[in-house]
């Protein structure tokens, strides 16, 4: 539900039918009676798929004086060979005559028709319009619906895109075995976007195919480190239109890669995330966040912390009590956990006295990637060519909507200190966690200890904590016994 208590995907798909039950399945459009142009493969093999689209009930108007065909002839000419065309009319002001039109002009482009389709019908009528593959909703389908319509197609010629959101739904399309699957990191109830939940459910699908990442892609940045996960598509829709000079950036992704540094940090993270949250047991139950503790200054600290159970070791590469050094991460590297370098960058980190030690800890293996916990722009970012993600100190609420711009797959949030970066021991206010949690997964610093780590799981439900000082005797050395309870407490929550 979106926070208007609408089911937005319900009221499109009730909508349509209730327009097919008047105007038929081409909703008035007229189509050719047998198809008249000729069926391109529509494959995917780290592709990039580029969609004509005009509005959308989460961003409003987008374009509404799109040409379709000068879109399409836009993202041909920036090399661009597949094509995704929206036209539900009513909520995103598409139409069936914009697939015509563009695939009359463009034969060979391979075209999708993207759409809330419902019956053996409407895959005939996207055939005969000319669609050389089509979108099928799984959530929208019952599962005796979604086979005929999948196997109508496939006996056409087309290929089926089948989109899924959740891992019932993966294990609902599992018996097709589909070799076209995409996940659509937008809920298309609320239509929010979860940029980690594609990978997540990526790990669900264990069957030959191509899996397409839906939505929400905004820059090249984005679509490389899709493409690192083991992504064969992206399908990229509102940004290609508000910003034609993307296609090309896109492009250029597949046919001149730039990968970042080879480490398993996303891949570890999203897998560990599949396999708490979602296989076994009933997904919409929370198990408990994943741990990540912070400080680690020794190998004592780290050991006890790996053996307790932590999914993430954090050092600290900032001035600080807790600063680490690389001798101490040559002791650790082969503890079995994901390793991540905390930095404080409010210059450019090339100036800084931290830059030749991160160079050199990943060129040695041990670490996997760094949080930037300092003023760093989403410019650089994007630009930073190791695995990454953006640590926040909110001052206050309203700060959720500005940290997409980072297009940081997950933000950690930690309490806003005016002088420290972190280890303070303060919490986040709790008004700031409950904005953040409606962007994606929370990920939650600052002041969490055993004592409050109930109230804070139950308060919140964090997708992952990091702890730091909560767990100390003093700056920089843990508590064993503090760690213990801490832990205690997370395998109570985990194994409930």
């Amino acid at each position: 539900m979106n926070q208007s208590g609408i089911n937005l995907r319900q009221d499109i798909v009730e909508y349509r039918r209730r327009r097919m039950a008047v105007e038929g399945s081409s909703l008035g459009v007229p189509v050719p009676e047998a198809r008249v142009v000729p069926l391109v493969p529509f494959k995917t093999d780290s592709r990039v798929i580029c969609e004509i689209k005009r509005r959308s009930p989460s961003r409003g108007s987008i374009d509404p004086e799109l040409d379709p065909v000068t879109q399409a002839q836009g993202y041909w000419n920036a090399g661009v060979r597949h094509c995704s065309i929206l036209t539900e009319e009513d909520h995103f002001s598409g139409s069936l005559s914009d697939l015509i039109e563009v695939k009359s002009t463009l034969p060979s482009m391979a075209v999708l028709r993207k759409d809330f389709l419902i019956d053996l019908e409407d895959v005939d009528v996207s055939y005969r319009a000319g669609a050389d593959a089509i979108l099928l909703i799984a959530s929208v389908l019952d599962d005796q619906t979604l086979t005929a319509m999948f196997q109508r197609a496939t006996d056409l010629g087309m290929q089926v895109l089948v989109e899924v959101h959740t891992y019932e739904e993966v294990l609902r399309v599992r018996p097709l075995a589909p070799p076209l699957v995409g996940i659509n990191c937008r809920n298309l109830a609320t239509f929010t976007l979860d940029p980690l939940l594609p990978p997540v459910l990526f790990h669900g699908i264990d069957w030959p195919t191509k899996v397409v990442y839906e939505s929400g892609i905004f820059t090249a940045f984005q679509a490389r480190w899709i493409f690192s996960l083991g992504f064969r598509g992206i399908l990229v829709g509102e940004s290609v239109v508000r910003t034609p000079g993307l296609a090309v950036e896109l492009v250029q992704v597949v046919q001149k890669p730039k990968p970042l540094e080879p480490t398993n940090f996303w891949s570890m993270m999203t897998r560990r995330l599949f396999y708490l949250n979602l296989a076994g047991g009933d997904p919409s139950e929370y198990r408990g966040p994943l741990v990540k503790v912070c400080g680690i200054t020794n190998l004592e600290d780290a050991q006890i912390v790996t053996s307790a159970g932590a999914d993430v070791l954090g050092f600290v590469f900032a001035k600080s009590p807790r600063r680490a050094s690389l001798a101490v991460l040559r002791q650790v590297k082969e503890l079995p956990i994901l390793k991540v370098a905390v930095v404080v960058w409010d210059k450019m980190p090339e100036a800084s006295e931290e830059w030749d030690e991160i160079q050199e800890a990943f060129k040695e293996g041990l670490i996997d990637a760094v949080q930037l916990h300092g003023t760093e722009t989403p410019e650089f970012c994007q630009t930073f060519h190791y695995p990454w993600y953006k640590a926040l100190r909110p001052k206050g609420p309203g700060e959720a909507a500005n940290a997409l711009e980072f297009r940081s797959p997950r933000i950690l949030v930690d309490a806003f200190d005016p002088v420290l970066a972190g280890g303070t021991g303060k919490r986040v206010n709790g008004e700031i966690a409950q904005e953040f949690r409606q962007t994606g997964g929370l990920w939650l610093a600052g002041g969490i200890n055993p004592e409050n780590l109930s109230e804070i799981l139950s308060a919140y439900f964090p997708e992952l904590v990091d702890v730091s000082s909560g767990l100390e005797q003093s700056p920089g050395k843990k508590d064993p016994q503090k760690i213990q309870a801490f832990f205690k407490e997370m395998h109570r929550v985990r194994n409930r």
